[in-house]
């Protein structure tokens, strides 16, 4: 070994953990009632512009890479009971919320949303409305869909009461692609559902798709692109292929983190789908967030992320305050999914009084996320908005963090000190920047979760 190569830093892996929230699900734990009351919770609450989430944990199919909070198919009757029980969770969250809480945007995540039948859907924004004062038809409404639960008459209601944004999760054009990720579906299917989305006139179509499949080669992960492209879609979301414990792909092919030559050759397909976006007319908003330089503006600027509130129903749902981010048991196993489901749908209204799992947010964890939330935007963070906010400077806050990652090139220096912004190098780095920046406590809690 050569001086050269002792003295190299040891290479950073790019794909670590995706980090789109924090800290993490995995590092809450239960909560005494005594101490989580949501009335207590949110009485100081700024409630002025709150961001709505509804959770939807049914699919009619699970892909091999999801460990999301969702279960395949449900019995008869079991959609019908998970809406009465959201009704009744809506009234125990308004109760606590009270006057004057005002909801700035709108979601239905799941899961897949779609998988509920018209007359389901129309339910859930009533419960939206009439539950909790949220004016679908004034504020941006986003909602996810599969392409075989995209039909026309679920789109129409969605259309009708206020989507502005439909999210498809396509994940690759390539049928053989698709059946590798344990994805069934075939593009023409696909592409009748895009052509229904369009018909429906919903403002903004995003069309989700994944990179580092075994088997996918530049030139299919851009006939995927370009078929994508060929929609014209106002937003298009790229994400790099994980394997995680307990999902189809982890069991059957076990975990691949760590895997040099696979991390390469998703970084390079990253680097070439940005590039080939980029080139195309769209403009980079994050690591996986790609949005044409003409899409609509469908509003909601008053929300940010770092600052408000976010009220979360549906046990597979979020809700955050400035002092406690909570929700229910999290699990990735079919069957503790199905008891967890279970155990919502028998609630009683007084049960949905308080948090049952969270994770306490200090002084010291705010300016973590402010700083992770901000930074992995494409836009950066502007240092008078953290300095008003805490009084002191990300700098003096994050001096080790910050002097590392401008090491290895990940800041733009040419922002200017008033910015602290990623550079491109840095972006394509998101997933191994923002773990980095968790903390101690969070790493440890995060590190002794039973996964189940």
């Amino acid at each position: 070994m050569t001086l050269t190569e002792m003295a190299a830093p040891p290479a950073v892996r790019p794909y670590q953990h995706y980090v789109y929230a924090y800290p993490h699900k995995t590092a809450y734990r239960p909560l005494s009632r005594e101490h989580a009351s949501l009335r207590e919770l949110w009485a100081d609450e700024p409630k002025d512009a709150l961001s709505l989430y509804f959770h939807i944990p049914f699919c009619e199919v699970r892909c091999g890479f999801c460990n999301l909070f969702t279960r395949i198919g449900a019995p008869d009757g079991l959609t019908a009971a998970y809406l009465d029980a959201l009704e009744r969770q809506a009234a125990a969250v308004r109760e606590a919320l009270g006057d004057g809480a005002r909801f700035a945007n709108a979601a239905f995540g799941g899961g897949t949303p779609t998988f509920l039948e018209a007359a389901e859907l129309e339910r859930l924004c009533d419960l939206a409305e009439r539950g909790l004062g949220a004016d679908l038809t004034a504020i941006p409404l986003s909602v996810e869909a599969s392409p075989a639960t995209a039909t026309a008459d679920r789109l129409a209601v969605l259309a009708e009461r206020g989507t502005t944004r439909l999210s498809l999760g396509v994940q690759s054009f390539v049928d053989a692609e698709a059946r590798t990720a344990v994805r069934p579906q075939r593009r023409a299917d696909v592409e009748a559902a895009l052509t229904r989305i369009r018909d429906a006139g919903i403002p903004v179509l995003n069309i989700d798709l994944i990179y580092g499949i075994a088997g996918q080669t530049k030139e299919s992960w851009r006939h995927s692109l370009d078929a994508a492209l060929a929609w014209q879609p106002e937003e298009l979301y790229l994400y790099p292929l994980y394997v995680r414990p307990l999902t189809g792909l982890g069991r059957h092919h076990g975990p691949a983190l760590g895997d040099a030559e696979w991390d390469q050759q998703r970084l390079g397909l990253y680097r070439h789908g940005r590039d080939h976006l980029l080139a195309r007319g769209y403009e980079q908003v994050s690591m996986r967030m790609f949005r044409r330089a003409n899409a609509p503006n469908t509003g909601g600027e008053d929300y940010a992320c770092q600052t408000d509130g976010m009220v979360g129903l549906g046990c597979g749902a979020r809700s955050y305050t400035s002092t406690l981010h909570y929700s229910f048991d999290y699990a990735v196993d079919m069957h503790r999914i199905r008891g967890i489901i279970d155990d919502y749908t028998g609630r009683a209204t007084d049960d949905f009084r308080h948090a049952d799992f969270g994770w306490q947010m200090g002084a010291e964890e705010a300016r973590r996320r402010h700083l992770l939330q901000s930074l992995l935007q494409a836009e950066g963070m502007p240092v008078a908005d953290y300095r008003t906010r805490f009084g002191t400077a990300p700098g003096d806050d994050f001096a080790v963090e910050l002097a590392r990652f401008r090491d290895r090139d990940w800041l733009d220096d040419s922002a200017g000190p008033d910015l602290l912004r990623l550079s491109s190098e840095g972006l394509a780095h998101s997933d191994a920047l923002g773990p980095e920046l968790f903390s101690a406590a969070v790493r440890k809690r995060m590190a002794t979760y039973e996964a189940k």
